[in-house]
């Protein structure tokens, strides 16, 4: 499953996007499972390679973070309710902020919210939108975490920012600060930080200056790599009037992302051997019926020439077998089951107690046909009964009685003269 990662550039001093945003080049990185980058570059919007799944990061300068227990208020009035317990935190007009809670949180429950410029955003949201792309989530750089993180990166990240000028984020269990690695609240802030349990990290460009500041080796972490790892965090900013439309279809899409997701990868293998299985096993059975199919074809035509010998050629064994038996049975004067007597017989025993003789009967090959005028409606079911008791077959025709044999009565039948 493609997934391409934008990253956002930080807000321009006006606030919001500029006007030409479609033209900006940004920093993009395309992976084929999420784990491993398979390119990364520098385009504009309308240039970006094509992917199942896009995620936009956004700098973790323009996200701000607080914790409070989240209010149990309806959907519609959540947003509310949030703005007015956060509001001597937040310094902007209730228009301008877009908020995002944490994933899985619940009321009452302390939780965190995030906090960004809702024009700035927004602006970009629709700017990838209006180029075509898809905009799955939209996910913070760094987020609140246990263990924490601590990474520091070139100024102007995802701008080929200047490595003489390191900032770092430090993500922990009490909040996200990023700060300038060269200032005092840094430097004032160190050991503390070294007397906790931190992952340091740091992109190429800066990891000399990075130690140096430390005393310490750091990880070498790459943007593109940043960029993966922020795709995999469990957060999306895109909520409350931000959140994408149709979400049926984007269920219905995520669900199908899900199942060519790598975590997939074994049900899917499963599912393929299983079909192969299926058909292998059918095909297996096919060919095994068939062959007790010939088996018995030529166990039938054996039989056919040992009983017929005058039988030059092989058709249809089972026909050409009883049509030659017929003939036999002909030649030799015995009747046969179709013929008039037995039928006779078969009317004769299931006759009705009380009835008289029949006045008008028709016989046909396979068929005897029996006048019924005045019979009452048990006396013919009783004359069916005991007809069908012997294996034959009654139909009631009118004023008709129709006695069949079993062979006749799978045949097309025909209407009585």
């Amino acid at each position: 499953m493609p997934m391409l990662v934008i990253q956002l550039p930080p807000r321009a001093r006006s606030g919001s996007v500029p006007p030409d945003a479609a033209s900006v080049p940004l920093a993009y990185v395309l992976s084929a499972d999420g784990l491993v980058v398979t390119a990364q570059g520098r385009a504009p919007l309308a240039e970006l390679p094509r992917a199942d799944s896009v995620i936009a990061v956004a700098p973790p300068g323009e996200i701000g973070w607080h914790r409070l227990p989240l209010p149990k208020a309806p959907a519609g009035r959540l947003r509310a309710a949030l703005l007015g317990m956060l509001e001597e935190a937040l310094l902007d007009d209730d228009e301008q902020i877009h908020l995002a809670l944490a994933p899985q949180a619940k009321p009452a429950q302390p939780t965190w919210v995030a906090a960004l410029h809702r024009p700035w955003i927004a602006g970009w949201i629709a700017a990838i939108e209006q180029a075509g792309l898809t905009l799955e989530r939209v996910v913070p750089a760094l987020w609140p975490q246990e263990p924490g993180q601590a990474h520091v990166y070139p100024a102007g990240h995802g701008e080929g920012g200047d490595a003489a000028a390191p900032w770092l984020t430090l993500a922990d269990g009490e909040g996200v600060l990023t700060i300038p690695l060269a200032g005092g609240l840094a430097r004032s802030r160190q050991a503390g930080w070294l007397a906790h349990e931190l992952r340091w990290t740091a992109e190429p460009s800066v990891v000399a200056a990075a130690e140096r500041w430390l005393g310490a080796p750091l990880q070498v972490q790459t943007e593109a790599e940043s960029a993966l790892a922020a795709a995999r965090s469990p957060w999306n900013l895109r909520q409350f009037e931000l959140a994408p439309h149709h979400r049926g279809m984007r269920a219905v899409r995520e669900l199908a992302k899900q199942w060519r997701g790598p975590a997939w990868r074994p049900v899917r293998w499963g599912l393929a051997a299983l079909v192969l299985l299926q058909i292998v096993g059918l095909n297996l059975h096919a060919w095994q019926q068939q062959r007790k199919l010939q088996s018995r074809q030529q166990e039938m035509t054996a039989l056919l020439r040992s009983s017929h010998p005058q039988v030059r050629s092989v058709v249809d064994a089972a026909a050409q077998m009883q049509r030659e038996t017929e003939l036999l049975r002909q030649a030799a004067g015995q009747p046969g089951e179709a013929d008039f007597e037995p039928l006779l017989a078969l009317a004769a025993r299931g006759w009705p107690d009380g009835q008289a003789p029949v006045q008008q009967l028709q016989y046909e090959p396979g068929k005897l046909s029996l006048a019924a005028a005045g019979w009452a409606p048990q006396q013919i079911e009783q004359f069916r009964t005991r007809v069908e008791a012997a294996g034959a077959r009654v139909t009631h025709d009118g004023g008709r009685l129709v006695v069949r044999t079993a062979a006749a009565a799978g045949a097309p039948q025909q209407g009585v003269r």
